[in-house]
């Protein structure tokens, strides 16, 4: 992105992906925005369809430089050839999984709304943490990362922080001066047309940064 205090986007892919089509609209988004990093987070816990999903979106991302992390499948990440793991657990297992993996590995830890967890994961040995949810959904206990959060965080902590999680245009507003990335996924991917509702996203982002 032209502007280095524009947070990047950091795309995660729906919970169930139809292999038949997903991988062009993936291609789609890719090829219309600057994408820094794209998850593999699916809700089935098959290692063959995981696999499967995983080498075509792997295939769509890096023929454009982007790279493929996988939501807590540690023991998939080399043997799938991907970039890295983001772990649900905050900073339980950081140290472990830097240990196993190495460290040319992406690390993420989502830490909730914990201010200690994500420091702590940082210790640890994460590339980044991820806060959230930034807005009500039904998932979780009901808690909200709110934007004090996020201010306390760019102002203290230099490690890059991830907002996600029920997102919204007034949040992305709210949020882009104070925020690395944003963790965008089922707010695109549920509109007819995920890349221009990507387009949508970044432009709210890049005014708001602008207005700062």
């Amino acid at each position: 992105m032209d502007d280095p205090d524009q947070p990047q986007i950091y795309l995660i892919t729906p919970p169930e992906i139809t292999l038949s089509t997903f991988p062009d609209t993936l291609a789609r988004v890719l090829d219309g925005a600057d994408v820094a990093c794209v998850r593999l987070h699916l809700a089935t816990r098959d290692d063959d369809r995981i696999a499967r999903t995983a080498d075509a979106l792997r295939e769509v991302a890096h023929a454009r430089d982007v790279p493929l992390v996988i939501q807590d499948h540690v023991l998939l990440v080399e043997r799938l050839g991907l970039d890295g793991v983001h772990l649900v657990d905050g900073a339980r297992n950081v140290r472990k999984v830097r240990k196993d993996l190495g460290s040319d590995a992406i690390i993420g830890a989502h830490c909730g709304t914990s201010r200690h967890d994500g420091m702590n994961a940082g210790e640890a040995g994460a590339d980044y943490v991820s806060f959230g949810p930034v807005g009500a959904t039904p998932l979780g206990d009901g808690s909200q990362a709110e934007p004090d959060l996020f201010a306390w965080w760019s102002e203290m902590i230099e490690l890059p922080v991830v907002a996600e999680g029920a997102l919204s245009p007034d949040s992305l507003a709210q949020l882009a001066p104070i925020t690395d990335f944003f963790g965008i996924g089922d707010e695109i991917w549920r509109t007819d047309d995920p890349a221009a509702s990507l387009a949508d996203y970044i432009r709210i982002i890049a005014q708001a940064v602008g207005e700062k």
